[in-house]
């Protein structure tokens, strides 16, 4: 087994391949235990201020294209209850 961890950074800080892959191992977190990724709680992971829920909606959009997200519910059309899961889930 391989373990790689990571220093804390800033948002401002990460590069986008860092920012999604935090927003991956947050919805990892998450899934482990037994609660979704939304964008309120990527906001509070990044400390993102809710004036600017734009920029998490961003982040987790990229995340979702890349692959490593999923709705967690699809018959969900509501962007604002939005719920994301890992891939693998």
């Amino acid at each position: 087994m391989v373990v790689t961890l990571y220093a804390h950074r800033a948002l401002k800080d990460m590069s986008k391949d860092d920012r999604m892959r935090a927003c991956y191992q947050h919805a990892c977190l998450k899934y482990v235990s037994n609660d979704v990724l939304t964008n309120t709680s990527l906001r509070k992971r990044f400390e993102i201020s809710e004036g600017n829920s734009a920029q998490a909606s961003r982040i987790i959009a990229e995340t979702v294209e890349s692959g490593l997200l999923k709705q967690a519910n699809p018959e969900n059309k509501s962007r604002k209850l939005m719920q994301y899961q890992p891939f693998w889930a």
